[in-house]
């Protein structure tokens, strides 16, 4: 695949979605992982850095991913706001009834959808997701939470091509390197919460796009096979009824 040009062609049609809708620029969260620094990248190819209006929200978050985060801006010539929502956040698990870890920790990407939306809102801009095909496929995301967005660049682009797309972006090699990480808690990391590596993930979702099961161990394969059924709802609009009429 030749990544340069697949830059310049996911560059384009930002612009033409930013200009259908008729917005000033682009809304994105800087996490410090390496899919927001890729669609950074992008988006400042897209529309140039003053019209990427980037946001670093942390929530008791891993001080490494905010220096990160800043690199990442330094690099692509971005100025990102600082809006901390650790009071938010704190306020909120207090005021609600007790719950379970998973419930706590999916609060966290559901409060930065708000906050983005409202700075997307306020300014006219198109908020810019940055989850990538493997974790689409297979719903590791939070439904509206990272996954209430208005347009997913690298949403077409399994893992593999976004590290591949971030070395011709010019993406800093500490964060191609770094194991990715949603920050839910301390020390998760992705592969460790799935159970699965990313290349793995990848390898088994192109064979089951394919049809093909070639080289991939069957409890591998079937895990992914249930990781995408179970997830189905977040990759559809919500299910409505329709009542018959007689």
């Amino acid at each position: 695949m030749d990544y340069r040009s697949l830059a310049d062609d996911i560059a384009t049609w930002i612009k033409s979605k930013v200009d259908e809708a008729g917005a000033k620029g682009i809304a994105l969260n800087l996490s410090g992982g390496i899919d927001s620094a890729t669609v950074a990248g992008l988006a400042v190819k897209a529309v140039g850095p003053d019209k990427v209006h980037t946001l670093i929200l942390p929530i008791h978050s891993n001080p490494q991913d905010e220096e990160h985060a800043r690199l990442v801006a330094e690099k692509f010539g971005l100025t990102p706001q600082k809006i901390d929502l650790s009071p938010v956040f704190d306020l909120l698990i207090q005021t609600l009834p007790e719950g379970s870890d998973l419930a706590k920790a999916n609060l966290k990407p559901r409060l930065r959808m708000i906050t983005i939306y409202y700075i997307a809102n306020t300014n006219n801009l198109l908020v810019v997701g940055t989850g990538n095909k493997t974790e689409i496929m297979v719903g590791y995301y939070t439904k509206y939470g990272d996954g209430g967005v208005d347009i997913l660049p690298i949403g077409g682009l399994y893992k593999k091509d976004v590290r591949e797309l971030a070395k011709v972006l010019g993406v800093p090699d500490e964060i191609i390197a770094k194991p990715p990480s949603a920050g839910l808690w301390p020390g998760q990391t992705d592969e460790g919460e799935m159970g699965i590596t990313y290349e793995q993930l990848d390898r088994a979702l192109e064979a089951l796009e394919k049809g093909e099961r070639d080289g991939i161990p069957e409890d591998v394969f079937s895990m992914v096979q249930s990781m995408v059924r179970r997830s189905s709802h977040k990759r559809e609009l919500p299910a409505i009824y329709s009542p018959v009429t007689s």
